[in-house]
């Protein structure tokens, strides 16, 4: 049983460390939260034997998660690269026929070549609709639409666009060269139940599944979605320093499983050169 006890612990070290290693490799991604490895351990004994006498069988691998804490804000000065100081997630749709909904913390956003906002994936960042007054008029997923930079003032063609601004509240406000000024609407941040439960799908972008929960589908500084930094992005909440502790230490937990195999071996070894 000692082979298949350490083969376990082996098999185990061998998770954590490639867990470590990425998140190791992805200090510098844009918004990217660690993982980490959680193990649990193996015991099996007959109904009607003492456990007093019998040794656990190994670990196991419960599962592997990524901590949603908040990593630090780099600003950047461009009015597109977007942050959230809170537990928010922007919303974004691929293209179709599948428009995909995502959620994601990398607020890296361009504008392509149809005046749509895209993040790195694409994707198109999502706006909620306003009022007059700045104020969400509808909330919810079916209440998102595509966020496009106008070209000129809606009553005058001749009026270019002179800038986009990105308020706190998420409010983008488009002005032109005539002086007037357009509300495009307020930036579509999403919550859930569960952060633990996304499913991650790289690019520090997300899906919702069941163990997460129904994203709810608000405005800017609602709740704890937070609010939106303009002109700042995320780093990854990677602390490399810590992780390098990690990594030694796992490095010497899979030393003394394969220890532990050798001696078994060793000792099989005398058993049978016995005569």
């Amino acid at each position: 049983m000692t082979f298949y006890t350490s083969l376990s612990g082996l098999r185990a070290a061998q998770t954590d460390l490639g867990t470590i290693s990425n998140n190791v490799a992805n200090v510098n991604s844009v918004a990217f939260k660690r993982s980490r490895a959680y193990f649990g351990d193996i015991f099996s004994n007959a109904p009607q034997q003492s456990s007093k006498t019998v040794a656990g069988q190994g670990t196991k691998l419960n599962g592997i998660t990524q901590q949603h804490t908040q990593g630090s804000l780099e600003a950047t000065e461009k009015v597109l690269d977007m942050a959230i100081a809170g537990d928010g997630f922007f919303v974004v749709k691929g293209d179709p026929p599948r428009s995909e909904t995502s959620y994601t913390r990398n607020g890296s956003f361009n504008v392509d070549a149809n005046r749509r906002v895209i993040d790195t994936r694409g994707s198109v960042a999502q706006l909620l609709p306003v009022d007059a007054q700045g104020n969400v008029t509808a909330t919810g997923l079916n209440s998102t639409y595509d966020f496009v930079v106008p070209a000129a003032a809606a009553g005058n063609p001749d009026a270019g666009l002179l800038n986009i601004s990105v308020g706190t509240d998420g409010l983008v406000q488009a002005t032109f060269a005539d002086g007037s000024s357009q509300m495009l609407g307020k930036m579509a941040l999403a919550s859930f139940p569960s952060q633990e439960g996304l499913r991650p799908v790289g690019d520090s972008h997300w899906q919702s599944t069941l163990e997460s929960g129904a994203p709810a589908v608000e405005g800017a500084a609602s709740g704890p979605l937070g609010a939106v930094r303009s002109g700042t992005l995320e780093r990854s909440n990677v602390d490399i320093t810590e992780e390098l502790v990690l990594l030694i230490a796992a490095q010497r937990n899979f030393q003394a499983n394969a220890k532990a195999i050798e001696t078994a071996s060793n000792m099989t070894q005398t058993v049978i050169n016995i005569n």
